[in-house]
């Protein structure tokens, strides 16, 4: 399958899910990970990319008064994250837009944010180093991220399940702190959230 391919069927996944998405995600995750959220979205500051908007759940966590471009690959999802976005106290845009093949020129963002969003890029470990490329010298990467498990039966229930996750949603064994050191950046810190499967990454580019 071509990259084309690839982005073509994942835009169209993540259409089909834009019109039930907050029903899945938006009551229980938000009031559950909320503090969590709250707290990494506070160190935004500087020129900040958003990766991925989805319906806009998350700008509600978002602090006032920031510059940010926030993008994802779904038109669908954009246009239902429109009232959010317009409502933000802060200079947030939405764009329509793929990790692997972002416009924006090298060293562009003081920091990029992600949030459950590396269980769905197609190719992780591409889209990491995309980021990197567009992050000032110095720049923040800081994700709220859930991932594949270390420990029994977790790892296990978690690799059986994958194939039918992936087809319809996220994965769900991601190795996605081994994937940001791929990617070229410097973790400095992990915090599990809930058991080894939620956590938050800090890292740096170098």
């Amino acid at each position: 399958m071509t990259h084309r391919g690839e982005d073509h069927l994942t835009r169209q996944k993540w259409d089909r899910a834009a019109r039930s998405f907050d029903f899945m995600t938006g009551i229980g995750p938000d009031r559950r990970w909320e503090p969590r959220k709250k707290e990494l979205f506070s160190h935004m500051q500087g020129k900040i990319l958003f990766l991925a908007l989805g319906t806009g759940l998350d700008v509600q966590f978002f602090p006032p008064d920031q510059d940010i471009v926030a993008i994802d690959i779904s038109p669908k999802m954009i246009e239902a994250a429109r009232e959010r976005v317009g409502a933000y106290q802060g200079d947030l845009r939405a764009l329509q837009m793929d990790v692997h093949q972002m416009d924006f020129a090298d060293e562009t963002f003081d920091q990029v944010y992600t949030s459950c969003t590396f269980c769905s890029v197609p190719e992780p470990i591409e889209g990491l180093k995309a980021l990197w490329r567009v992050m000032k010298p110095g720049g923040e990467l800081r994700m709220f991220e859930h991932t594949g498990s270390q420990y029994f039966p977790f790892k296990q229930m978690f690799d059986l399940m994958n194939p039918l996750s992936s087809r319809a949603g996220p994965s769900v064994n991601r190795p996605t702190v081994a994937n940001v050191e791929a990617a070229g950046f410097a973790v400095r810190e992990v915090r599990n959230v809930y058991l080894d499967i939620v956590k938050t990454i800090y890292a740096v580019k170098e």
